[in-house]
């Protein structure tokens, strides 16, 4: 289940890469990284963190050609995109919790303590979109608008909860995932948000 949702992620991740290319009017190259990035971006930032070695899409080719080629593919069909606007949602949150769950258990593999394990997860689900906005020079989304970061910090607390307690593997994916998911909608339904921190120094006047 978890594989499956993982690559309907990556690929919903490329897409919205490349769209956000697309709005800086970069070449297909350009497309092609940000695409690129954007779906495993995520996954490689935690495997150098955590020294895990060698980068996990190094070992699976296909997931190289998947992602680019949903990029590239995503150029002809644009414009009809903005049609799929609700469905992209839902698999961005699908893949955001995906990610996160994937990431802690890496974590947990390699041994690390529980903070290293749900930064691990965070990174995973975040990441990507961090390094898309950021080529694209923007603001990243993932840290100004409904909850989103936080979703990833709550989906890894419960995995790592439900998994102490004993619960079993697929029950905990299941409730994982409906909590993430619910949680996630809801925001983007009803607009929930942390609290913004606005800075703006006053002039001194001599």
């Amino acid at each position: 289940m978890l594989v499956s949702v993982y690559l309907i992620a990556i690929t919903a991740e490329a897409m919205s890469g490349a769209l956000a290319a697309g709005r800086r009017n970069m070449d297909l190259f350009g497309v092609s990284l940000v695409a690129f990035l954007t779906a495993l971006g995520g996954g490689t930032v935690r495997d150098i963190m955590l020294g895990n070695f060698p980068i996990s899409w190094t070992q699976h080719p296909s997931y190289i050609y998947l992602t680019i080629g949903a990029g590239l593919i995503t150029m002809p069909i644009a414009r009809v995109m903005h049609r799929l606007h609700r469905l992209f949602l839902l698999l961005d949150a699908a893949g955001l919790i995906a990610f996160t769950i994937i990431g802690c258990n890496v974590a947990l593999e390699l041994g690390y303590s529980i903070p290293v394990v749900v930064m691990a997860g965070i990174t995973t689900g975040i990441f990507g979109g961090i390094l898309r906005d950021v080529l694209c020079n923007r603001t990243p989304q993932v840290l100004r608008h409904e909850l989103y970061a936080s979703v990833s910090l709550l989906v890894a607390l419960l995995h790592l909860l439900l998994r102490h307690l004993g619960v079993e593997e697929d029950i905990n994916i299941l409730a994982s995932f409906a909590v993430g998911l619910a949680l996630r909608l809801s925001a983007i339904r009803w607009g929930w948000s942390l609290p913004v921190f606005s800075y703006a120094p006053g002039r001194w006047h001599g």
